[in-house]
């Protein structure tokens, strides 16, 4: 759940494929600009600032999914002008294509600079999701322009038109995030594109609700339309970022109030952190939703934070050790500390039934039978990635499945065991 860009040799060879399909795309609608000549030069250098402005203003939403919603709309309304101020927009889709390109290596390069690079999947996966709009859009521009009379017709159509070719790209662009999503942080792919479309569904509906109504107003307002618009646009997604920028500093203030059990000595160093990413990596592959892996994410950093309470600490913290009444305890104990910050009701009931027993009649939540096995398994093997100890570790864990332990998420964690602990990557 980190931030951080993606390096290109970090890359899956579905990232690397649409990278390398949106670098010949663009080298292909650079090239024949370059060729024929910039149409309409005063246009297209207007809506190519916008792309950069917005390029430059990215931000990154949850599950480290970079957005860029104004290079996004302004790139949408230059697709879909038919006229500006009267005049027809004559500029083809491979126009389209150098101009979106140009704005985003612009809005790119301040980042650049400071050592921010952007996302080369997010960026390529913007860059094609346009073309592929433009390319089917383009070439009915003056058809669609005629069927208004000139502009002075009515629009319906042309607006029929536009929002079946919209839906269109969204849905190919959620199909494309889900399919690199599913490889890079190995999830179903049904579980993906229902994350995407989640996510995507409020962002994706204002972005192209704005780039329609600049494809419009600009031709009563000129490029007028674009200032007027790129105003609530950028309070938009200043609001966007204050959003992100929040959430991210929550999990840092719960990362950080986690490692209070490691720095007092009550567990092992890096344990609150592997345990959270053992049992996201579990969440994943039982299917849940991006919503619910978060909440597991806080409740794994947070569940030993019960052992501050005691008054002799356990050796090395590890509470599988421990008897089941002590194990419970410790989680009743952590469940009302999280409950004090007000916020967190949800994280607290996911601690506060981390110690149950598994009951196939009356189970506890999931997120709660995830942690009690990440946690157990942590304990015994640590920062360890010796096979044979994980091997006799997963097995203590499968002989005590079905009364202690889910047995489903043991064996996902075996699964998740066998996959990356030669990698050492949890």
């Amino acid at each position: 759940m980190t931030t951080a860009s993606r390096p290109l040799h970090g890359l899956d060879s579905g990232g690397l494929l649409l990278i390398c399909a949106a670098g010949l795309v663009t080298l292909a609608g650079i090239a024949y600009t370059a060729a024929v000549g910039l149409v309409d030069p005063q246009v297209a250098v207007a809506f190519g600032v916008l792309v950069a402005a917005g390029e430059l203003a990215r931000l990154t939403m949850p599950g480290n999914r970079e957005v860029a919603p104004i290079g996004a709309a302004a790139a949408l309304g230059y697709t879909l002008l038919l006229d500006v101020g009267g005049q027809p927009a004559r500029h083809s889709a491979l126009q389209v294509v150098a101009v979106m390109s140009a704005g985003m290596v612009l809005g790119a390069l301040p980042h650049l600079a400071v050592g921010r690079p952007p996302q080369l999947d997010a960026i390529a996966r913007r860059l094609l999701s346009g073309a592929l709009l433009a390319f089917a859009y383009r070439p009915l521009a003056s058809t669609l322009y005629a069927t208004t009379g000139n502009g002075q017709g009515t629009w319906w159509a042309v607006l029929g038109v536009m929002a079946m070719l919209i839906v269109g790209m969204l849905a190919a662009d959620v199909v494309i995030a889900a399919v690199l999503r599913a490889a890079q942080v190995r999830t179903a792919f049904r579980v993906a594109i229902r994350d995407e479309l989640r996510m995507a569904a409020p962002l994706g509906a204002a972005v192209a609700a704005s780039g329609t109504l600049l494809a419009l107003a600009s031709h009563s307002m000129n490029l007028a339309a674009l200032v007027v618009f790129a105003a609530p646009l950028l309070v938009t997604q200043v609001a966007f970022r204050k959003y992100a920028g929040i959430r991210a500093t929550y999990l840092q203030t719960v990362r950080a109030l986690a490692r209070v059990t490691e720095v007092g000595g009550y567990v092992e160093p890096g344990h609150s952190r592997r345990v959270s990413r053992l049992a996201v990596a579990i969440g994943r592959e039982l299917g849940m939703a991006e919503p619910e892996l978060l909440e597991l994410e806080y409740a794994a950093l947070m569940h030993d934070i019960g052992q501050l309470s005691l008054r002799d600490p356990i050796p090395g913290g590890a509470t599988v050790l421990t008897d089941a009444k002590t194990a419970r305890s410790i989680a009743e104990l952590g469940a009302e500390v999280i409950r004090k910050t007000g916020v967190l009701d949800r994280v607290a009931d996911i601690v506060r039934h981390q110690g149950d027993p598994f009951d196939g009649a009356d189970a506890p939540p999931l997120a709660s039978r995830i942690i009690k096995a990440a946690n157990a398994y942590d304990d015994l093997v640590g920062g360890s990635t010796d096979r044979d100890r994980a091997a006799a570790a997963l097995e203590r864990l499968r002989l005590d499945g079905g009364d202690e332990y889910d047995p489903a998420v043991v064996e996902s964690l075996a699964k998740i065991v066998d996959r990356v602990a030669p990698a050492n990557r949890l």
